[in-house]
C-alpha cells in the first residue's frame, strides 16, 4: 500500500487534504511519488491549457526598498547594492520593445519604493494600456493599502503578485525584521482578492528554518485562499544577507511541489521561475514538464538587470531579443509545448 500516493489521488479527487495528510505526503514522497504527481499534473495542465506555455515580459522597476526582509538582496540595509530606478519613459520603453516582440503581459515587479507613488504607478498602467490595449499588466510591488491596491485596479492593472513567503507567523518572523508581520501580509492577499485582482501568492522552497511542517501550512493555504496564480521557486542565498551560508532551496521539492499544486489547483497560472533556471542548466523546461505553465523573460535594461539581484548568479538568458525568443520557442517546442502570444488569463 503506498499513501503516499494514496493521498495524491485523493487530492487529485477533492482538491483538498488536511494538514496533517501534506504533511505525510512531504515527509515520505519517493522519486516515484514524485513521478506519478508529475505526470498527473502535466494531464491536467493540458486538459485545460493545451501545450500553451505564456510568456510574461518582466520588467524591474525599481531595487530601491523601505523593507529589511533578510533573505533578500535588495534589502534596505545592504549597502552593497547600487541603486536604481526606471523612469516612466523608460519602463514604456520596455513594453513597446516588448510588445513587438510578441509579448502581450507585462509585468512591473520593484522592491517597495516610496519613489513609486501611487499617482506614478497609476499613470504608468494607465499609459501601458491606452498604448497597448489587448495587454495585461500585472503588479509585483510589495505590500500597500486598500485604498493603494483599489487605485491602481482601477487604473487597469489586472493581477498582483505578493508572495505570502511562509503561512507561519514565527516562520515569518525569522525570514523579516520586526516591523513586518504575517498578519498583515496576509491581509493585504485578501484585500486584492477582494478588490478584483487576479491575485498571485507562494514561497521560496527550502528557505531558512523552513520545515515541512511549514510547507504543509503553506499548501493548506494556497488550498484555501484559492490564488490565480502561485510562484514557488527554490531559495537561493545572496552573499550580502544574514544568510548567505544557508543551502540552497531543493531543485527536486520544488518541482514536486509545483506538481501538487498543479494537482490542487488545475486552473492556476503557475511560473516556472528564474531561480529554477539559475539552480540547475534547464530548469526551467523542467519546471514546465512538472505542471507550470509561465514563464517571465527579462525586458529590463542591461544596466537593471545587473542590478536587480534578489538572490546572487541569478540567470541571466538573453530571451528578450529576437533571436533568444525563437530559441526559447525552439526548446519548448522539443519537449512538446508552444510559446504563445497571448494575455494568458486565469481560465475560470
Amino acid at each position: 500500500m503506498n499513501k503516499v500516493k494514496d493521498f495524491i489521488e485523493k487530492l487529485n479527487k477533492n482538491k483538498s487534504l488536511s494538514l496533517d495528510e501534506y504533511r505525510f505526503i512531504l515527509d515520505n514522497y519517493t522519486g516515484e511519488d514524485a513521478e506519478f504527481a508529475k505526470n498527473l499534473a502535466v494531464d491536467i495542465r493540458k486538459s485545460v491549457y493545451g501545450n500553451s506555455v505564456y510568456i510574461r515580459g518582466l520588467i524591474e522597476v525599481s531595487n530601491y526598498c523601505k523593507n529589511g526582509c533578510l533573505y533578500c538582496g535588495i534589502n534596505r540595509d545592504n549597502k552593497s547594492c547600487l541603486r536604481y530606478r526606471l523612469t516612466k519613459e523608460e519602463i514604456l520603453s520596455c513594453c513597446e520593445n516588448g510588445y513587438k516582440l510578441g509579448f502581450r503581459t507585462f509585468v512591473l515587479q520593484g522592491g517597495e519604493d516610496n519613489h513609486f507613488t501611487d499617482e506614478f504607478v497609476c499613470d504608468t498602467v494607465r499609459k501601458i494600456k491606452k498604448r497597448y490595449p489587448d495587454c495585461a499588466v500585472t503588479l509585483s510591488l510589495g505590500e500597500k493599502s486598500y485604498d493603494s491596491y483599489k487605485a491602481l485596479y482601477d487604473a487597469g492593472a489586472d493581477r498582483y503578485l505578493l508572495r505570502h513567503e511562509t503561512a507561519d507567523s514565527e516562520h515569518y518572523s525569522k525570514l523579516h525584521p520586526s516591523d513586518l508581520t504575517l498578519e498583515n501580509r496576509m491581509e493585504c492577499l485578501h484585500n486584492l482578492k477582494k478588490i478584483g485582482f487576479q491575485t498571485g501568492c507562494g514561497i521560496m522552497v527550502g528557505s531558512p528554518y523552513q520545515t515541512n511542517e511549514h510547507i504543509a501550512k503553506d499548501l493548506k493555504f494556497i488550498e484555501e485562499f484559492d490564488p490565480q496564480m502561485c510562484g514557488i521557486g527554490p531559495f537561493l542565498p545572496h552573499k550580502d544577507t544574514v544568510f548567505a551560508d544557508f543551502e540552497k532551496g531543493s531543485f527536486e521539492l520544488t518541482l514536486f511541489l509545483l506538481s501538487l499544486i498543479r494537482i490542487m489547483k488545475p486552473s492556476i497560472l503557475l511560473p516556472s521561475t528564474t531561480a529554477l533556471g539559475t539552480l540547475k542548466d534547464g530548469g526551467r523546461e523542467m519546471g514546465i514538464l512538472a505542471g507550470a505553465n509561465v514563464i517571465m523573460p527579462n525586458l529590463s535594461p542591461d544596466t537593471a538587470k545587473d542590478k536587480y539581484m534578489l538572490y546572487d548568479n541569478k540567470l541571466r538568458t538573453g530571451l528578450e531579443s529576437v533571436e533568444g525568443l525563437e530559441n526559447l520557442k525552439k526548446k519548448f517546442a522539443d519537449i512538446g509545448y508552444e510559446i504563445v502570444t497571448d494575455r494568458g488569463d486565469y481560465k475560470s
